[in-house]
């Protein structure tokens, strides 16, 4: 008998239709940070926010992709009958469609997502199919992703150093400690290359 793909999402499984969005200079402040992750992390220690993931545990399928965008999430699970993978994912999302995923499971085809632009950090690779072998149980309701909670409209940063996942509602806060931080260390290069010894750079204030 001819396989087939698990069954149709319920109509309750969905949860929003209309994903919150961010301001684009929001958006825009992120993709200019030159450190992506490490400033974004820094600002999310200094708010308080746990929601980092190094990139030794989500690896990236094109170690030179940058991604920013809110997350449309997934989540997946293994079919009771078959076993192979299953996980969470975060499509992230842009205007023009999909820019990237971060899936919390194993993926397949890399090199086909790395020849069409389209970046994956996965928590492993595989070839075999979780066509016949996972479904889909919920779409745009919270996930958790590598043990951070996830919710439709987050904001995702990624680069080759890991993920991070900012909270809707203190995005722009986070932009604006980053944008401070990394302002901070311009200045401290700055000096540096203008002949500070060493010693003095690392006396200076973060």
């Amino acid at each position: 008998m001819a396989k087939r793909p698990l069954g149709k999402l319920a109509a309750e499984a969905i949860g929003m239709l209309e994903l919150p969005r961010l301001e684009p200079r929001v958006l825009e402040g992120y993709r200019a940070l030159g450190d992506l992750t490490g400033t974004t992390s820094d600002a999310l220690d200094e708010c308080g926010i746990e929601a980092v993931v190094p990139g030794s545990v989500l690896r990236s399928t094109d170690p030179r992709a940058r991604l920013v965008g809110q997350a449309l999430t997934v989540l997946n699970r293994k079919s009771a009958a078959r076993r192979a993978m299953g996980g969470v994912s975060a499509s992230i999302g842009r205007r023009a469609g999909e820019a990237g995923a971060i899936v919390d499971g194993a993926v397949r085809d890399v090199d086909h997502s790395r020849e069409i632009g389209y970046p994956v950090w996965s928590s492993g690779v595989s070839p075999i199919t979780g066509k016949w072998r996972i479904e889909t149980v919920a779409v745009n309701r919270p996930v958790r992703i590598a043990g951070i909670e996830v919710h439709p409209g987050d904001l995702v940063v990624a680069d080759e150093c890991g993920v991070c996942f900012v909270p809707f509602a203190r995005a722009a806060e986070v932009l604006g400690v980053a944008e401070r931080l990394a302002a901070s260390e311009n200045a401290r290069l700055e000096k540096l290359a203008a002949g500070m010894t060493l010693e003095e750079y690392l006396k200076l204030p973060r």
